[in-house]
């Protein structure tokens, strides 16, 4: 796995317009932290946020077809899919 510092790069790299927290939390929670506002829609307005589904197709699509090495689209992939399997079992609870 790509270590946490370069992951939380490349995805800035990919998402140069998100501001991240610049808190003192460990480079994990902040790209997870991240990722799960990006795959809530949080930074759109309501009324035209994507479901979190769309937004995690189109965020593989963007790391897929990206510059990034192999090993840090893997790393971003297995990111997003850990976030996203917390978001289903949050949707699930919900339910």
């Amino acid at each position: 796995m790509e270590n946490p510092d370069r992951l939380l790069e490349a995805y800035k790299e990919l998402w140069s317009n998100r501001s991240l927290s610049q808190s003192a939390k460990p480079v994990t929670e902040q790209l997870e932290e991240a990722i799960k506002i990006e795959l809530k829609d949080e930074l759109t307005h309501p009324r035209t946020r994507k479901s979190s589904l769309a937004k995690y197709f189109l965020a593989i699509k963007r790391i897929s077809g990206s510059r990034l090495k192999e090993t840090e689209k893997l790393g971003l992939i297995h990111q997003f899919n850990l976030v996203m399997d917390q978001l289903l079992v949050e949707d699930k609870k919900r339910s």
